[in-house]
C-alpha cells in the first residue's frame, strides 16, 4: 500500500491482483449482484488509489483498510437501492432458484454423509438449509420465499444445522 501511495501503477495491479477476488466475494454477500460487486470493488479500488497516502499501517493491515473501503462502498450501492431494482432476468432466475437448490441436493453423491444427513431433514429444514448455504439467501428471503415466519425460519436452520452437526459426529 505504501507503493501504491508513492504512485506506483505496478503496485496498485498487484495489490488488485491479489486482492479482487476475495473482495469481489465480500461485495457480492451484500449486494447479492455480481455486477454490483464488481462496481463496488472497481470504486474501491479507484478510492484506494486516490486516498492512498492517507494509509496508516500504524493503525492497521493494508487488507481491513482496502477491505473497509469495498464493504461502505457497497453498502452505500445498498442504500442507494435505486441499482437494486431487479430486471426481468433477474426475477426468472429467482425463480429458478428452488431449482437450484434442489439440484444442488441432488447433485451430492449418494454415498455422501452429508446428502444422507440432509435426506433425514424434513422438507422444510433441508429446503431452508439449502437455501441459506447453497443459494446465499438471508433468513428474511427464506421466510418469503417459503411464506413462513421468520422466527420458524431461523429455528428450522438452527435445529437443522444441529441435527446435521449430530448426523455428521
Amino acid at each position: 500500500m505504501l507503493r501504491v501511495a508513492s504512485g506506483d501503477r505496478e503496485a496498485l495491479g498487484d495489490l488488485f491482483a491479489s486482492e479482487a477476488g476475495r473482495l469481489i466475494a465480500i461485495a457480492r454477500r451484500i449486494l447479492r449482484r455480481k455486477d454490483l460487486a464488481e462496481e463496488a470493488v472497481q470504486e474501491g479500488f479507484i478510492a484506494a488509489w486516490k486516498h492512498a497516502p492517507r494509509f496508516d499501517p500504524a493503525r492497521g493491515s493494508a487488507r481491513a483498510w482496502l477491505t473497509t473501503i469495498v464493504r461502505n462502498r457497497a453498502l452505500n450501492i445498498l442504500r442507494d437501492g435505486q441499482r437494486l431494482r431487479l430486471t426481468g432476468d433477474d426475477m426468472a432466475r429467482h425463480g429458478e432458484s428452488d431449482s437450484s437448490a434442489d439440484a444442488a441436493f441432488e447433485a451430492l453423491d449418494e454415498a455422501d454423509a452429508l446428502k444422507h444427513c440432509l435426506s433425514q431433514l424434513d422438507e422444510p429444514r433441508r429446503r431452508s438449509i439449502l437455501l441459506a448455504y447453497v443459494l446465499g439467501y438471508t433468513h428474511g428471503e427464506i421466510a418469503a420465499k417459503l411464506n413462513a415466519p421468520l422466527g420458524t425460519v431461523k429455528a428450522w436452520i438452527r435445529r437443522g444445522v444441529i441435527a446435521l452437526q449430530e448426523c455428521l459426529s
